[in-house]
């Protein structure tokens, strides 16, 4: 059994298991402290709860140990050793975390099942799996990432699942505990971020309270987040815990809009648009109940919520339109308001046990979902002639649309151990949806209100997936594993204007498969490493088209995509493999990705077929060198990206606007130092984009451009933190 440490610092320790199974337990998610270990990635042991990792491609990232700016949510340094994510970083504050591998798309990080604390976050997982709100990492103890056959006991997204593990307290050993953390940085940046916890016989309790704020790196820029979160957790015995906690997130930032190839050239910091904002408002309440039955079964139910509010204004039109005052009302043009509402709820219950068949120990994992998803959808709204945030809107939404979605699913998974060292892991999931979308959905020429197209779809089916495992030695291992994934129809596929676009009627879910096969593991405390090949199928990917002979756009499926390549991670410690040093380190580490993502079929009024998939750039490469002595680590990193095309027709020379071109390869350095002064106080610096490197990793066609979305240039971050 492998055990991770989480909250501190942590250490892998290799625990052998005598060959009388009747003695082996489940791992509790609890925390195990090593104090040796400066490395922030970790691989997630086989059982963690009620959840089963074996076999499966994952990876476990301690924010403790991560060397990088935490206070701005920078994901380049946070995910550095996780080989093949693919991060958009047009949001210089850190609001919105947008993240994909395998040649996915990252808006938003909509292809991967985003949950915190085990449940879902984003708008709708279903139909809008935007995660608008992502936690504030200094909260976070940890982040799973689960890849292919996660999908089975989460969800059936194509790039599996994101975990974000909040801190709760659970550590702390004593009635009461204070942690602060503060931080300034270049542009503005001041971000503060104070816990209190404790433990009191039977009760134990955290909170924090996050504020930060900045005028951005580009012009317009200007941003805020608050973020407040209580957790108490009432142990009734040793086997029965209730828990409640409650998390509000407020952020709003200006939107500095996109600019064309030339502007960026010029000038990346340079903005023509200040009067576009985008408002959010995220709560999500959950309660958690566990029961530990004996050593070998648990039960886990979570009922959980979002209460989410997401509100832009802006004048959206193409960049090479100027957003200046109207000679014929000496004001500035009305800018379009929208608002969405989420009102979302959900109970998953799970369920783990030991079985044996001989003398093997076997473990099945289940469990149950329903989901209930309620958005309300307000847009183009005719808004203020003013350059501040501002909703109001004169007369009415235009397009005032409900969109509901519904959600069953059983999930069903099992270890048999063949052997000591071969363990086989097949599962099934069973999924219901039902989705549909009623209102107004614009205005016709004479101003009257056009009808949404009433559509419900409703279906159900089965998904399967097996992984395996071979231990070759204690510590190292082969795993393989096959998955299928589907994505269902969005909500925007089910508000086609009727007036210019048709919906197919045969319009069918995109469905595919994930293929894994690698080779992971340690030798002693001095090497790890993650070597795997993988295969990604995309069938029926959903797209709009003008069929040959028509006026009208089609939605419809138009053609596969196939992503096969190479993700390999290693990290090596060359004074622990040649010395007995207990207080120096030197840590080499590189995460690289080879991908090649390319469409495999279409439509036949499509013409992509050959042709390479859009935001799917071919090389990831994250390197870096860390050096330590006692309390203090320094960390230079390079990160490398290749470059990627930005639209399926593969354009190559960017347009005028900026909308569409190729995404330019890039390469830039980042520098962290942090001192631990003592146990409970420590100081962390440094330096992003140390080469002050122009780059943009994203076209928009739309909001939050329209354009190409320039990344931040050199800025720097100081922290203090202390704990009492």
């Amino acid at each position: 059994m492998l055990l991770l440490g989480f909250g501190y610092i942590t250490q892998a320790q290799t625990i052998k298991v005598q060959k009388d199974t009747t003695n082996w337990h489940q791992l509790k998610d609890v925390t195990i402290v090593g104090r040796n270990s400066k490395s922030d990635y970790q691989q997630i042991p086989e059982i963690v709860g009620t959840n089963i990792y074996a076999g499966k491609k994952n990876a476990l990232i301690v924010l403790d140990n991560v060397q990088g700016n935490i206070a701005n949510n920078t994901m380049r340094q946070v995910l550095a050793k996780v080989p093949g994510i693919h991060i958009w970083e047009s949001d210089p504050s850190g609001i919105q975390i947008g993240i994909a591998a395998r040649g996915l798309s990252p808006n938003r990080s909509w292809e991967f099942n985003v949950r915190q604390n085990g449940y879902d976050i984003a708008a709708d997982p279903f139909g809008y799996p935007e995660a608008y709100y992502n936690p504030q990492l200094q909260a976070v103890q940890r982040i799973e990432i689960v890849r292919g056959q996660g999908a089975l006991q989460y969800g059936p997204q194509f790039g599996g699942m994101v975990n974000y593990i909040l801190k709760n307290g659970s550590e702390i050993n004593q009635a009461f505990e204070f942690e602060t953390q503060q931080t300034v940085g270049s542009n503005g940046l001041i971000n503060s971020f104070n816990a209190i916890g404790g433990k009191k016989e039977k009760l134990n309790y955290y909170s924090f309270y996050d504020q930060r704020n900045g005028e951005g790196w580009r012009d317009n820029s200007r941003f805020f987040s608050k973020a407040g979160f209580g957790s108490v957790t009432y142990h009734f015995t040793k086997k029965l815990s209730l828990n409640f906690e409650l998390m509000h997130s407020h952020t709003r930032s200006q939107q500095a809009g996109g600019l064309t190839d030339a502007q960026i050239k010029q000038n990346a910091k340079q903005s023509f648009r200040n009067r576009n904002w985008m408002d959010i408002k995220w709560t999500t309440p959950a309660i958690n109940i566990e029961y530990e039955m004996n050593d070998h079964s648990r039960w886990i139910t979570k009922i959980f919520g979002t209460i989410g509010d997401r509100s832009s204004v802006g004048f959206l039109q193409s960049i090479l339109v100027k957003d200046s005052i109207n000679k014929a009302t000496s004001q500035f043009n009305n800018r379009i308001v929208n608002v969405d509402q989420y009102r979302n709820y959900g109970l998953e219950s799970r369920f783990i046990t030991d079985y044996f068949i001989g003398s093997m120990k076997n473990t099945i994992s289940s469990g149950i979902r329903f989901y209930k998803g309620n958005t309300h959808r307000l847009a183009d709204g005719k808004g203020t002639t003013g350059s501040d945030y501002d909703v109001r809107i004169e007369g009415f939404y235009p397009k005032d649309i409900h969109f509901r979605s519904n959600n069953a699913a059983v999930f069903i998974e099992n270890i048999f151990r063949v052997t000591e060292k071969l363990l086989i892991i097949p599962g099934f999931r069973y999924e219901w949806l039902e989705g549909s979308a009623s209102g107004s959905n614009g205005l016709s020429g004479n101003d009257a209100i056009i009808h949404l197209q009433n559509i419900t779809r409703s279906r159900g089916f089965i998904l399967g997936g097996i992984g395996s495992e071979f231990h070759l030695t204690n510590t190292t291992e082969f795993y393989a594993n096959f998955s299928q994934a589907y994505r269902p129809i969005q909500f925007a596929n089910l508000q086609a204007p009727p007036t210019t676009d048709l919906i197919d009627q045969d319009l069918k879910d995109a469905r595919g498969y994930n293929l894994d096969l690698g080779y992971r593991g340690k030798v002693k405390n001095y090497l790890q490493f993650d070597v795997s090949g993988f295969y990604l199928q995309y069938n029926n990917r959903v797209g709009t088209i003008t069929p040959s002979g028509t006026n009208y756009r089609l939605v419809t499926n138009v053609g596969a995509s196939t992503s096969k390549g190479l993700e390999t991670y290693i990290e090596f410690n060359p004074l622990r493999a040649f010395s007995n040093s207990a207080h120096s380190d030197i840590i080499f580490f590189s995460s690289y990705s080879y991908t090649d993502a390319r469409y495999s079929g279409n439509h036949q009024d499509a013409n992509t077929k050959g042709k390479k998939v859009e935001n799917a750039p071919q090389d990831i490469l994250r390197t870096g060198l860390s050096i330590g002595n006692k309390g203090f680590l320094f960390t230079t990193q390079l990160s490398h990206v290749g470059a990627a095309f930005s639209d399926a027709n593969n354009t190559n020379t960017p347009s005028t606007n900026g909308n569409i071109g190729i995404i330019p390869s890039y390469s830039i350095i980042d520098l962290t130092a942090t001192y631990k002064l003592s146990k409970n106080l420590n100081i962390k610096a440094g330096i992003n984009n140390l080469n002050d490197t122009m780059y943009f990793t994203r076209r928009a066609g739309g909001y939050p451009g329209p354009g190409a979305l320039p990344a931040d240039g050199r800025t720097f971050f100081i922290s203090i933190g202390a704990k009492f």
